[in-house]
C-alpha cells in the first residue's frame, strides 16, 4: 500500500479531528435540547409560563433567530469560548420551545422518531463524508427549496389545507435529508483548510450548529409522519 504524502496525511488528520469535534458538539447540543425539553414538559408551571404567554414564547423564538444569525454571520469575530456558550444557550432555548411536542405526541412515538431520525441522519452524513460526488452544485436548489418550504408553511398556517400539510411534510424530509449530506461535505472541505486551533474551534461550533439544525428539522418533519398524537 502506498503511503500518503506527509502533507496529505497531516491535512487528513486535522480534518478528521475537526469533524470529530463537530459531531461531539452537535450531540452535546442535542442532549442539552432534549434534557431541557423533558424537564420543562414535566413541569406544568414551566409549560404555562412559556406557552401561556405569547410574549415569552415569541421572545424565545426571536432569541433563537438572533443567536443563529450572530453565529452564522459573525463567527470569525467571535472567540471559541463565546461561540460555544452561544451555541449551548441556543440549544437550551430550543429545548424550551420544543417542550411543546410532549403535549402533542406520545413519549414513545417521540423516542422512536428520534431513533429513526438518528439513523437517517447518520446514513446521509456518512454519505456526505465519503462520496466523491461534488454536492456543492446543490446549494442554489436547496436555498430555493428552503424558501419555498417556508413560504408554503406560512401560507398553510392561514389556509390549513391537509393536502398541502403533507406535501410540506414530505418535502421537508427530502430537503433536510439532502442538506445533511451537503452540509457534511461542506464542513469536511472547510476543515481540510484549517491551519490553527482557533479556526478549528470556531468551525467545530458553526459546523455543529449546521448539522444540529438539519437533525432537529428532519426530526420535526418525521415526527409529523411517525408521531402518535395524544388523545
Amino acid at each position: 500500500m502506498t503511503a500518503l504524502p506527509l502533507a496529505d496525511s497531516h491535512t487528513t488528520a486535522i480534518r478528521n479531528r475537526v469533524m470529530q469535534r463537530v459531531y461531539v458538539w452537535m450531540m452535546v447540543g442535542l442532549l442539552v435540547t432534549g434534557v431541557v425539553a423533558m424537564i420543562v414538559a414535566a413541569n406544568d408551571a414551566f409549560m404555562e409560563a412559556i406557552f401561556g404567554n405569547l410574549f415569552v414564547l415569541f421572545g424565545l423564538i426571536i432569541a433563537e433567530f438572533v443567536l443563529v444569525w450572530i453565529l452564522a454571520s459573525r463567527i470569525e469575530r467571535l472567540s471559541v469560548g463565546t461561540a460555544t456558550v452561544m451555541f449551548l444557550v441556543y440549544s437550551a432555548i430550543n429545548g424550551l420551545t420544543m417542550a411543546a411536542i410532549f403535549w402533542v405526541y406520545t413519549s414513545a412515538s417521540i423516542a422512536s422518531t428520534f431513533f429513526i431520525t438518528a439513523g437517517t441522519f447518520g446514513v446521509m452524513s456518512l454519505y456526505g463524508m465519503v462520496t466523491k460526488r461534488d454536492l456543492s452544485g446543490m446549494s442554489t436548489y436547496l436555498i430555493m427549496a428552503l424558501i419555498g418550504l417556508l413560504l408554503a408553511s406560512i401560507v398553510n398556517i392561514f389556509w390549513n389545507n391537509s393536502a398541502l400539510y403533507w406535501i410540506i411534510t414530505f418535502a421537508g424530509v427530502l430537503i433536510f435529508v439532502a442538506l445533511t449530506a451537503y452540509d457534511t461535505q461542506k464542513i469536511k472541505r472547510i476543515a481540510a483548510g484549517v491551519t490553527n486551533e482557533a479556526d478549528a474551534g470556531r468551525l467545530a461550533i458553526i459546523g455543529a450548529l449546521a448539522l444540529y439544525l438539519d437533525f432537529i428539522n428532519l426530526f420535526l418533519y418525521l415526527l409529523r409522519i411517525f408521531g402518535r398524537r395524544r388523545k
